[in-house]
């Protein structure tokens, strides 16, 4: 069939609902489309992802080795033209000469054009060796360079200097390279004899590849497992790739615990094992532990467990275990394998974010990307690209990078001190428009309270920073590394030295123990805590905070700044102090850096088991990225489940006839809150197993538990279903369902006594998203009111504005009011699709606000809910539905 095929592999007989999801995806992926794909939770999205998108990189990788073959067939059956031609008219009028001459033309045409890539190969390996040649020789210059000066120093200093001088040798590491703009290097490059596309040439050519990313690596390691189940898992090469968190088997490094720690450490160890050791017992360290380099970085190792990877499907577990097996990386060994590689599974971030997928080595150009659990890709694009510096922060790395410069001044390149001011310049204009100066204590700096929304040009003036060149400093911050440096610098002296405010009355000595003193007190002022009074403890949280470098955050925050004056808002929050004080960078059009995925990739798949309501993506991501509807396809299926084993209901009402109207004036009174009561009273009374009942906020579902305590309504639930709650610290979710299960499971068991057990939950939280209630675990999923954003947010009402300013009106509704409703229903479908998740469950859902009923709302609810949603104005009628479904079940079970 045209841009289709008929079969698929697939593990098992596919439902026909599959078989239509992968039609689609292939056609998709075949014309170089974008597709919007949503398929429920338990129709095998991940199967069906898996085996439409692989069978199309199967018969588009054969379908160019025909080509390939075609035209070697034909430039043979060209010779063989040539050569007929040349024996019959070797007679003719032509002369020898010629003759021989067209047919050695022909040869030489065929023979250029087959060996075509052999001879990319050679050239790239000859540049590769002119490149090692230059290093190696301007590594010798500068090494002989800077033996010269340091004997010159050597000679010229005193002896005491001379002591201090050798100790600081121990710092090279911390010191930024010399720097070279990108005019001076190509400049370089030029006189060097090498080209600018030379290390164009150098990198492995990328295969034709699929990648897939997720939100979570529990989600990319359930993708990993379907792969590995399905009729691909040994044909296919899989890399998954993380953050060196992840994937990181040094115990030392590990145990830094903090990412940028993790991060700064491996970076160490990488130059320190191209540096040799040194063999002078008569030079001593003064501080910190011996540099080594990282005993999982060697190149043989990497390359063998490089092919491991990819001869076989391992999620990130396995090829943990296979480079401690190997004594090899796995963050470099998956690094390496990602040009081979036909899938490679990542998460979010670093596909979406330029400078990180440049990092990881990931090129999109002429691939495919598949974007699952999409429905929050705008939110997850304006996250990743936005940035947020409170004045602490700022002050803390004005004062470090002060205190650097001045250690190092006599070191440093006269470039790398001149950026240096500008960086710091630029935060002292931020630090002044929080209201504070820096080089004074930030939390004793009082400002006004308030918000101001700026754009970045007027942000860039009231900071009086307009006259530096924002789009240089970013550049200079990716080559010259500062970021590290700092950190390092900061971790080898912190309390010695380095405090978080420069104070030239204090003498070196004093330094040491006064900027470790301030360091406590902020941080117990800011946890209200007791004093500590353990040294132990004092050490290591003073350890712990100074080693803590802001410097990443600002530099994150200078690049936000190098956005579209229109495409972006800063917000400035004075909070009293100028330490609790903020100022964030809002990403309002996530689609400028969305844009360049589309525009490079062939084909882009967004996928979710909920996508409704898309209007709001096609419009915020896809048409203002350029992307026109004659491009777009919409896929969207329904549900494996019989009909029969679905019950949503709409209550308008409770069952004392009280009008269930959940918006901000009426939701807190008690009458309605005693009604909301009543209303799970009697779900819990015929609802067997669990029942998780979804609030609107952490503070509304606050009141309402409070209101119930006091009214006896909590005890009245109790008595039938043991009673949970979503726990406030992430790590404690799993503790949480697990008691809830085993609650659930004894109450099947034991006949009698609870029936169940009873989960309250946020919409947004903890459990509305990734969480499974399948089977028993949830039997009825309760929304009680819409859960509306906050309207008088200013970054919410910033990005209203903005969407009624740039993007059109449809539906009677401007495009902010629209963004409003679509948050709402996008958080709703997210929470009540965590009940069906197999062909065989059955659940009901109750919708509690009379809004639910309005013809609007309805329609942005998922296609196989909203066919089978029926509305009810009165409590009995909806209650009896619910008693009869249950009812039905049971005798079908007994």
């Amino acid at each position: 069939m045209e841009n289709g095929r008929a079969q698929f592999p697939f593990p098992y007989q596919p439902y026909n609902i599959q078989e239509q999801f992968m039609q689609a995806l292939y056609s998709v992926l075949d014309q170089g489309k974008v597709g919007i794909f949503e398929s429920p939770t338990g129709t095998g999205k991940s199967l069906s992802l898996i085996c439409g998108a692989l069978s199309w990189l199967t018969d588009f990788e054969e379908k160019r080795r025909q080509e390939a073959a075609a035209l070697l067939h034909e430039g043979e059956a060209a010779l063989s033209t040539s050569a007929a031609q040349s024996s019959t008219t070797s007679s003719s009028a032509e002369p020898d000469w010629i003759t021989d001459f067209v047919q050695k033309k022909a040869e030489r045409d065929l023979v250029s054009k087959l060996k075509e890539e052999e001879l990319k190969r050679k050239k790239r390996e000859e540049r590769l060796e002119l490149i090692r040649n230059n290093v190696q020789l301007k590594y010798a210059m500068k090494r002989k360079s800077c033996e010269d000066e340091e004997a010159i120093k050597l000679i010229q200093l005193s002896k005491e200097e001379q002591t201090e001088t050798q100790g600081d040798q121990e710092d090279e590491e911390l010191i930024i390279a010399e720097y070279e703009s990108d005019d001076e290097s190509k400049t370089k490059s030029r006189f060097s004899g090498i080209e600018d596309d030379a290390d164009d040439e150098l990198v492995e050519e990328h295969v034709t590849k699929i990648y897939y990313c997720s939100r979570t690596h529990s989600q990319l390691a359930q993708f990993v497992h379907e792969v590995q189940k399905s009729p691909f898992s040994k044909d296919i090469s899989l890399v998954t790739l993380g953050s060196r968190q992840n994937l990181c088997i040094n115990d030392e490094v590990r145990r830094l615990g903090s990412i940028q720690r993790i991060n700064d450490r491996c970076m160490e160890m990488q130059k320190n094992k191209h540096e040799k050791p040194h063999h002078d017992e008569g030079v001593k360290r003064k501080r910190g532990p011996a540099k080594t380099a990282c005993l999982y970085n060697k190149a043989s190792a990497l390359q063998q467990m490089r092919d491991n990877v990819l001869g076989k499907v391992h999620d990130i577990e396995q090829m943990l275990k296979l480079g401690r097996e190997k004594h090899s990386c796995p963050y470099y060994a998956t690094r390496l394998s990602v040009p081979p590689a036909q899938l490679v599974v990542l998460p979010y971030q670093i596909l979406l974010h330029e400078a990180t997928r440049r990092a990881a080595g990931v090129k999109l150009e002429g691939q495919v990307v598949i974007i699952d659990e999409a429905h929050n890709l705008s939110d997850t694009l304006s996250c990743i690209h936005s940035a947020e510096l409170n004045g602490a922060q700022l002050c803390r790395a004005h004062s470090q990078l002060t205190q650097y410069a001045d250690r190092y001044k006599s070191r440093l390149k006269a470039k790398n001190l001149m950026y240096i001011k500008q960086i710091l310049f630029v935060i002292e204009g931020l630090v002044r428009v929080l209201g504070g100066k820096v080089g004074q204590n930030p939390q004793s700096q009082t400002t006004q309270t308030g918000t101001e929304m700026l754009t970045i040009n007027n942000f860039l003036f009231k900071a009086q920073i307009d006259n530096i060149n924002l789009f240089k400093l970013p550049r200079y911050f990716e080559k010259s590394m500062i970021s590290r440096k700092l950190g390092g610098f900061v971790e080898k002296y912190a309390g010695s030295g380095v405090s978080l405010h420069t104070q030239s009355s204090l003498n070196k000595e004093n330094r040491r123990t006064e900027g470790l003193n301030r360091y406590l007190q902020t941080l117990q002022s800011n946890q209200g805590t007791a004093p500590v009074s353990s040294a132990d403890q004092q050490e290591s949280e003073a350890e712990k905070v100074l080693s803590a470098s802001p410097m990443m955050q600002v530099e994150g925050f200078f690049m936000a700044l190098t956005n579209s004056n229109t495409d972006g808002r800063v917000a400035v929050h004075r909070q009293g102090t100028v330490s609790e004080s903020s100022v964030k960078f809002l990403l309002l059009n996530p689609a400028v850096h969305f844009a360049q995925v589309l525009k490079q990739c062939r084909a882009v798949v967004l996928a979710g088991g909920t996508m409704q309501p898309v209007s709001d993506l096609k419009k915020e991501l896809l048409f203002s990225a350029g992307v026109g509807e004659e491009r777009i396809t919409e896929f969207s299926c329904g549900h494996v489940i019989p009909p029969e084993n679905i019950l949503p209901l709409v209550l308008c009402s409770g069952p004392s006839g009280q009008e269930l109207d959940f918006t901000f004036q009426n939701r807190d009174s008690p009458r309605m809150m005693d009604e909301t009561g009543r209303v799970l009273s009697n779900i819990c009374n015929v609802v067997p197993g669990g029942v998780v009942c979804f609030f609107p906020s952490y503070e509304y579902s606050r009141r309402i538990v409070s209101h119930w305590e006091a009214s006896g309504a909590l005890t009245r639930l109790a008595n039938k279903k043991k009673i949970f709650q979503e726990p406030k610290k992430a790590n404690q979710v799993e503790q949480v369902l697990s008691e809830f299960s085993r609650c659930i499971q004894r109450c099947a068991a034991d006949v009698g006594g609870l029936t169940g057990a009873l989960l309250f939950s946020v919409v947004g939280g903890k459990m509305s998203e990734g969480i499974n209630f399948s089977d028993d675990l949830g039997r009825c999923v309760v929304m009680v009111g819409m859960p509306y954003p906050n309207i008088k947010s200013p970054e919410l009402q910033e990005k209203m504005s903005y969407l009624d300013k740039h993007l059109p009106h449809s539906g009677g509704k401007s495009p902010g009011q629209a963004l409003i409703e679509n948050h709402c229903m996008k958080a709703v479908n997210q929470s009540i699709g965590r009940a069906i998740r197999h062909r065989g469950d059955y659940s009901s859902i109750v919708l509690c606000d009379r809004r639910y009923s309005r013809p609007a709302t309805l329609s942005k609810l998922p296609t196989w809910i909203k066919e089978r949603t029926s509305t009810h104005t009165t409590f009995g009628p909806a209650f009896a539905a619910l008693r009869k479904f249950f009812l039905e079940k049971k005798q079908k079970q007994v």
